[in-house]
């Protein structure tokens, strides 16, 4: 599932094949983009924003695309053959003479001006990956709602930029939390942007998301996708429940035992067995 850290990958992907040459192919394929033409433009750079990509042209333009629950843009040689899905899910092409780069499934697609990304991005708290970090502006912006579960909190991109439904529930996890703990009840709250920030930067540069320190393929996660399954510190079958909005709702994976406190709407308090 795209987070942060696939994201940051992907930019850093797209940076080496496109910057520098002029673009010899331009195909974007939503009808809000189809008759635009961006051959010959160079591509200036690409840079991850929390969970957002803007690849950045020459002229003062900004391709800004967000990858969501299963959005990918996927780099081939010249001639290669594309393997990132059918073709009726691809959303954009870009190449240059030796690379193309092609966006599948693409949720959000837009050119803005680069003097107006932050319409698309301005709203995003401190980006766990970016240069800029900031995390006691992640902190008070965790807190300033204190009544809201940690679980939400963390999803808040507005809050702190790059986590998603994986990180979410490890983190919680990992500093033994109910999910549905309000943020004021959370004991020493820096550290949930503190080791967001560790993990993010730990797995940035590779593929398989590790969050046990265990590189096996089948011990990389704490709970995430492991429902039903026994907890790895005490046993515990874990749980799984809808968190968030009505309509809304996401996943979210924990231990009843191991993250005492509120358990969601309609089930018993984790801990509470």
């Amino acid at each position: 599932m795209p987070e942060g850290d696939t994201v940051w990958r992907t930019a850093r992907e797209l940076d080496r094949a496109l910057t520098g040459g002029p673009l010899v192919r331009s195909d974007l394929r939503v009808p809000a983009l189809a008759t635009v033409d961006l051959t010959g433009r160079r591509v200036t750079e690409v840079l991850p924003r929390g969970k957002h990509l803007l690849t950045r042209l020459e002229g003062g333009l900004t391709l800004h695309s967000h990858l969501r629950m299963d959005g990918a843009w996927r780099v081939y040689a010249t001639g290669e053959r594309w393997s990132g899905g059918p073709g009726h899910q691809i959303r954009a092409v870009l190449a240059t003479a030796d690379r193309t780069a092609v966006g599948y499934r693409l949720p959000v697609l837009e050119l803005l001006r680069t003097a107006d990304e932050h319409t698309a991005v301005g709203h995003l708290g401190p980006d766990l990956l970016g240069p800029g970090w900031d995390a006691q502006e992640a902190l008070r912006r965790l807190l300033a709602d204190p009544g809201r579960p940690v679980g939400e909190a963390l999803l808040d991109q507005r809050n702190l930029a790059g986590i998603g439904n994986v990180y979410k529930s490890e983190l919680c996890f990992m500093l033994r939390l109910s999910p549905w703990l309000p943020v004021r009840d959370v004991p020493a709250p820096e550290r949930l942007p503190a080791l967001a920030r560790k993990l993010l930067e730990a797995n940035k540069s590779r593929a398989a998301r590790i969050t046990t320190g265990d590189p096996r393929h089948d011990h990389r996660v704490w709970v995430y996708g492991r429902a039903g399954r026994p907890c790895r510190r005490c046993g515990t079958p874990l749980r799984t429940a809808g968190q968030g909005d009505a309509g809304r709702e996401r996943v979210t994976y924990w231990c009843p035992r191991c993250q005492p406190g509120p358990g969601p709407a309609g089930t018993p308090g984790c801990g509470d067995d």
